[in-house]
């Protein structure tokens, strides 16, 4: 029995030291692999943007600055007469682009906060549920349904409602402006509503798993001091989640600058610069879609310059949000 127990007392420091060691190679292996994983995907960035600019060159370099500040975009002499000279200039769709994103936003994050904040603070537990599966339903259906759904059903019938917008807001100089009078239902407000449906799921979702995250001791003791629910939101909820809510709502930006289908099927593929929200328009990732197949030489180098644009946009638009949401913790961290 005390040779037994001896031997047991012997091994058992050795067998700690193996599991630390153990430990400690885990720990190593795990860090390399996390590093790896995140310098394959700034490296898989870095090749989508050189090999991208590399083919969009020949556009880049004939049209120069041009390209993003003209409007005038004539792929080639369709007439065949010849006065016609091939110009780029991408302003009209960057235009489209930013107008029918700022709509979808505009439209989907207030309804995508009262969702989470009901799902969240006020649904019942089988409510509550049922909305998350009805959210989800929504976000697994087809762009291309959503866009041919506002082609066909969308579009005709809401031809009366903007022209009721029209007839109420002319006198109003800024609105009577945007809600003009309407060509058709394909145009930048219909695209926006569309991408608004679709970029509602994904953000609701994401900002319903921030609101999950405030500690429920933090949101008790305002109710215990006295403060109403809506108190209690406004000031223990939305400030714990500022960072994750513009998060969410950046994430809902890049899918409505980067939806392709369902703008290209209601935007009504009109290169234009205007204020009124009614009339037809085009976005980047509309045109590529529509014209990449048949492009060749600098047509198609043109093409992807506008995919490169919108690469450099999107990625302005992280950078920015990210210093907008590190000054607010900050801000709110010294109050």
């Amino acid at each position: 029995m005390t040779t037994a127990t001896a031997d047991v007392r012997s091994s058992g420091p050795g067998d700690a030291l193996t599991a630390r060691d153990r430990g400690a190679l885990g720990d190593h292996l795990f860090r390399w692999l996390a590093l790896t994983a995140g310098l394959t995907v700034l490296a898989i960035l870095a090749l989508i943007a050189f090999s991208t600019t590399q083919q969009a060159w020949p556009a880049l370099s004939q049209a120069g600055i041009h390209f993003i500040t003209s409007a005038q975009w004539i792929p080639n002499d369709v007439d065949g007469s010849g006065p016609l000279k091939p110009s780029f200039g991408a302003l009209a769709y960057i235009f489209g682009t930013a107008v029918v994103a700022v709509i979808s936003l505009v439209l989907a994050v207030p309804v995508s906060l009262g969702i989470a904040l009901f799902v969240t603070e006020v649904a019942p537990r089988r409510v509550r549920g049922f909305v998350v599966t009805l959210l989800d339903l929504l976000a697994a259906i087809p762009s291309v349904v959503f866009g041919l759904w506002g082609l066909a059903v969308l579009a005709p019938n809401i031809v009366g409602f903007y022209g009721w917008l029209h007839r109420v807001f002319e006198p109003v100089p800024l609105l009577g402006t945007l809600f003009g009078p309407d060509a058709n239902g394909r145009s930048f407000m219909t695209a926006g509503i569309i991408l608004a449906i679709m970029v509602t799921p994904i953000t609701t979702s994401i900002m319903r798993e921030v609101l999950l995250t405030v500690p429920r001791t933090d949101r008790d003791g305002a109710l215990a001091l006295g403060a109403t629910r809506w108190e209690m939101i406004r000031g223990v909820v939305l400030p714990h989640s500022f960072g994750g809510l513009t998060g969410g709502v950046m994430l809902g930006l890049g899918r409505a600058m980067g939806e392709t289908i369902a703008v290209a099927l209601t935007i009504g593929a009109s290169a234009q610069i205007t204020g009124n929200l009614f009339k037809p328009g085009n976005a980047m990732p509309a045109v590529i879609v529509d014209q990449f197949g048949e492009a060749t030489g600098d047509f198609r180098s043109a093409l992807i310059a506008l995919g490169v644009v919108l690469f450099v946009i999107t990625i302005l638009i992280n950078v920015t949000a990210r210093a907008v949401v590190s000054r607010a913790e900050r801000r709110l961290q010294g109050a």
